[in-house]
């Protein structure tokens, strides 16, 4: 028994708790993630995650790390810089639609790994852009607060959307319909949007806004 326990306990890296910790968030979010059930999982005891992983906000962190550094790769040596944000700001939407879990965890920790390693690929492409040393981090800051704010309210939505039965296209002619018969007066533009509501793609809308701020850096 004490063979087969020092056995498992030896095939344990930090990198197969991280991925057996992924599995853990996407099945049952932050609020499952405990060391006592990661290390049910694991077929281990709680204390020899220990040796691997200081605490539950350092596991939290090197989870998000792992898809992050996993979505974003390589960025491609022929792209231009405005192709390497759209295609960093998508994968981070995409990332955070299927892991909702990744945006509080990004925000909640700026200066660890996950967020910085974003903050450096954009930053690069903003140096890359042009933009004068004294708005970069303006620049950066803009970009990166509409990517994260915009992708976690998309997957906080997807979430509700599931709650409330999971057909999209039914809930949002609901909500089109209820902005229709807003009062005119009070909400014209609210009423004037009503239907591009109903159609509108959420992944097409969100890359949009990116093109507007990179459209309004460089006219700066």
């Amino acid at each position: 028994m004490v063979k087969n326990t020092l056995r498992r306990e030896d095939a344990l890296t930090r990198e197969r708790i991280i991925e057996e910790a992924i599995a853990l968030l996407d099945s049952s979010g932050e609020g499952g993630l405990t060391f006592r059930a990661l290390a049910e999982r694991l077929a281990t005891g709680a204390g020899a995650l220990y040796w691997h992983i200081a605490n539950k906000n350092d596991l939290l962190a090197a989870a998000c790390d792992a898809i992050v550094a996993r979505r974003l790769g390589a960025p491609p040596v022929d792209a231009s810089p405005q192709d390497i944000i759209r295609a960093v700001a998508l994968e981070l939407f995409d990332a955070i639609d299927a892991h909702p879990w990744i945006g509080p965890a990004l925000t909640r920790a700026p200066w660890q790994a996950p967020l910085v390693r974003i903050l450096e690929r954009l930053g690069q492409q903003i140096r890359a852009l042009g933009i004068p040393q004294a708005e970069q981090f303006a620049a950066v800051s803009a970009l990166l607060g509409y990517i994260l704010g915009v992708s976690v309210q998309n997957a906080a939505n997807a979430q509700t959307g599931k709650q409330l039965g999971g057909d999209r296209s039914a809930i949002l002619g609901q909500l089109a319909g209820a902005w229709a018969q807003l009062d005119a007066d009070a909400y014209p533009f609210t009423r004037s949007i009503a239907a591009q509501l109903r159609e509108h793609d959420d992944r097409m809308d969100f890359l949009a806004g990116v093109d507007l701020i990179l459209r309004g850096l460089q006219r700066g």
